[in-house]
C-alpha cells in the first residue's frame, strides 16, 4: 500500500480530517513525568493513544526530539504508532532542504530510521534536492508552499516570470511535473485562507494539503476548510498541536487532550 492509498483509508476509516502535531516540550510536560529519562516518550505515547479514534495521521516534529537528544524516543513513538494504530499515516515533519546527496541521506534517516509514511520538505533548492525523497514510490512527501508564519510572504509571495507568485508557482511544479508518481502534497497554512483557495484551484483534487495553523496559531477551521477541501470532501490533513497537547495541565491530561481532538474532529466535520 503506498502513501496515497493509507491516507485515502484513513480519511474513510476514522471520518477524520484532523492531523495531531507531536510538539512535545518538557518545560509543559505534566508533573507525573518530570525526571523520568523517557518523559517524551511516554507523554507523546499517551497523547497518540487517546486522540488516536479522533485524527486521520499524526506528525511529529523532529527538532522538538533531536533537541533534547530524544531522537531514541521518536524512533519508539513511531514503531508504537506502527503496532498499535497502523492504520493512521505518519508525517514526519522535518522541513529537509539539501543538495541530492544529503537528501538522500536525510531521505534514509525519515523513510529507515523512523519508518515514517511521509515527510516535509523544503523547494527552495529544486527538484535534484527532492528526488531522493520521490525515490521511494510508496512515501509521502510535503513540500512547503505557502507557510503558516508571517514571515513566509518576504519569499512566497515574490512574482515570478509569468506574474504569479512564487508559492503558486511552487505548487504547479508539484502538481504537474514533481508528482509523477502521485506521492507528493503540499503545506499551505490556515492562516492564510484565501491563498488555500487559489492553491487548491490551481492543483486540483488529487494532491493533499498539509494544513498547519489551526488553534494556537489563530487559523479559522470553517475558512480552512470551505477553502481547501476538495470535491470529495477530503483532500486536507488540518494540523492541531499545542491545543491538543496542552489542553489541560493537571492529572487530566489525557482526557482532556482526547475531548480537544474531538471537538476539532467534530468542528471541521461540521463544515465539510
Amino acid at each position: 500500500m503506498n502513501f496515497k492509498q493509507k491516507l485515502d483509508q484513513a480519511w474513510t476509516a476514522t471520518n477524520s480530517l484532523l492531523t495531531v502535531g507531536l510538539d512535545p516540550d518538557p518545560g509543559r510536560l505534566p508533573t507525573e513525568l518530570a525526571d523520568k529519562p523517557d518523559a517524551i516518550f511516554q507523554f507523546c505515547r499517551d497523547i497518540v493513544d487517546a486522540t488516536a479514534p479522533y485524527a486521520c495521521s499524526f506528525k511529529p516534529q523532529i527538532a522538538y526530539f533531536a533537541a533534547h537528544r530524544a531522537e531514541d524516543q521518536l524512533e519508539a513513538l513511531c514503531q508504537h504508532i506502527r503496532d498499535r494504530h497502523p492504520q493512521l499515516p505518519i508525517i514526519l515533519d522535518a522541513k529537509r532542504g539539501d543538495i541530492g546527496s544529503t537528501a538522500e541521506q536525510y531521505a534514509r534517516e525519515a523513510f529507515e530510521r523512523y519508518q515514517a509514511d511521509s515527510v516535509t520538505v523544503s523547494p527552495y533548492m529544486g527538484l535534484d534536492s527532492v528526488e531522493p525523497y520521490l525515490g521511494w514510490s510508496d512515501r509521502g512527501v510535503f513540500v512547503l508552499c505557502r507557510t503558516s508564519n508571517p514571515g513566509g510572504s518576504d519569499l512566497q509571495f515574490l512574482k515570478t516570470e509569468n506574474g504569479q507568485p512564487l508559492y503558486l508557482h511552487v505548487a504547479g511544479l508539484v502538481a504537474d511535473i514533481w508528482n509523477r508518481q502521485g506521492q507528493c502534497g503540499l503545506v499551505v497554512g490556515a492562516t492564510f485562507p484565501n491563498e488555500l483557495a487559489l492553491v487548491r484551484e490551481r492543483i486540483g483534487d488529487d494532491v493533499p494539503l498539509l494544513i498547519p495553523g489551526i488553534g494556537a496559531q489563530g487559523g479559522d477551521i470553517t475558512a480552512t476548510v470551505s477553502n481547501a477541501r476538495n470535491k470529495a470532501g477530503t483532500g486536507m490533513l488540518i494540523n492541531s498541536s499545542r491545543a491538543i497537547l496542552y489542553a489541560s495541565g493537571g492529572e487530566d491530561w489525557r482526557e482532556a487532550a482526547a475531548a480537544s481532538a474531538r471537538a476539532f474532529r467534530d468542528q471541521i466535520n461540521a463544515v465539510r
